[in-house]
């Protein structure tokens, strides 16, 4: 079994790092002080939909000093790059599980174009307080691009730990598979402020939900990915009503929303393949007013 470092322990770094735990894994979560402290004292209690509920005691530390086999990135964009400050000893495999898709530059620069591998969480999961994970959906699962033996061996201890894993797609399928699903649906819900079953029924929220997948699909396209929108749409339809996105919570509690990790990324790849995105634009702006915050840079379009 590798041993196995979490960065972040939110909602999904949390999580996946309790389950491997429990499941026996050598796993340590690097959290920033005083919630390494208090991780340490209390362990993390979870409680989910897929799992049950439990409670975990990974290691913790500050400050990753020592080599591990693999890294899991699991912080929002906005933070990446003060949290990778907090990893000082050379991972073998490195495994984002952020949103969006400009990270990979970003982690490939800092850590080592050979470590680090495309990946990405579905789950819906919160963390209310320190130590506590809520996860919600009815299950999880990460993709990993390709299919390197230290692939196979952390996929192995992932579903060991009750996490379903998928190897074996491209880079770009990998990636773009999630952003068509997440920027769809974290534009309309925090947009609208409402749920996924109230987008699907209103007329205007549902157009603008099917638009913005087929404008992501668009894109993701032209970066090389081969994706059906229609599985997509598939996919939101089958969702819970009741399903939100973190990007919708963040607004709600007053955090900064990963828009430019998810739209922006979007819109500025667009604008790379002269693609315009009328919908997701809108609302980008619509989102970035109810956040109060400004909205992504993007590049003009011909």
């Amino acid at each position: 079994m590798p041993s196995v470092a979490v960065l972040g322990p939110g909602g999904v770094g949390g999580f996946v790092a309790a389950a491997l735990a429990r499941a026996r894994v050598n796993v340590v979560v690097v959290a920033r002080e005083p919630a390494a402290t208090a991780l340490s004292l209390t362990g993390v209690t979870v409680r989910s939909a897929a799992l049950g509920n439990f409670v975990a005691h990974p290691g913790v530390v500050a400050e990753l000093k020592e080599a591990v086999d693999v890294l899991l990135v699991a912080t929002k964009a906005t933070g990446l790059e003060g949290a990778l400050d907090q990893i000082n000893a050379p991972p073998g495999l490195v495994v984002p599980l952020l949103n969006g898709v400009e990270h990979l530059a970003v982690m490939r620069e800092r850590l080592g174009r050979d470590r680090v591998v495309a990946g990405v969480i579905r789950i819906e999961s919160d963390r209310p307080r320190p130590g506590e994970i809520v996860q919600t959906s009815p299950g999880c699962r990460i993709d990993i691009a390709g299919a390197r033996p230290e692939v196979m061996e952390l996929a192995q201890a992932l579903e060991g730990a009750g996490i379903a894993t998928r190897t074996g797609a491209t880079e770009a399928n990998v990636m773009w598979s999630k952003l068509v699903r997440l920027c769809a649906l974290a534009l309309t819900t925090s947009a609208a402020d409402r749920p996924l079953g109230f987008v699907r029924s209103d007329p205007r929220w549902r157009s603008a939900l099917d638009n913005a997948v087929a404008e992501t699909a668009r894109v993701a396209a032209a970066e090389g990915a081969t994706l059906q929108p229609a599985a997509t749409i598939a996919e939101l339809e089958s969702a819970h009503a009741e399903l939100g996105s973190s990007m919708q919570r963040d607004i709600a509690a007053g955090r900064e929303p990963e828009l430019d990790a998810i739209a922006g990324a979007v819109l500025r790849a667009g604008a790379r393949h002269g693609i315009r995105c009328p919908t997701i634009s809108w609302l980008t702006e619509r989102v970035a007013r109810r956040a109060e915050i400004a909205p992504p840079r993007v590049p003009k379009t011909d």
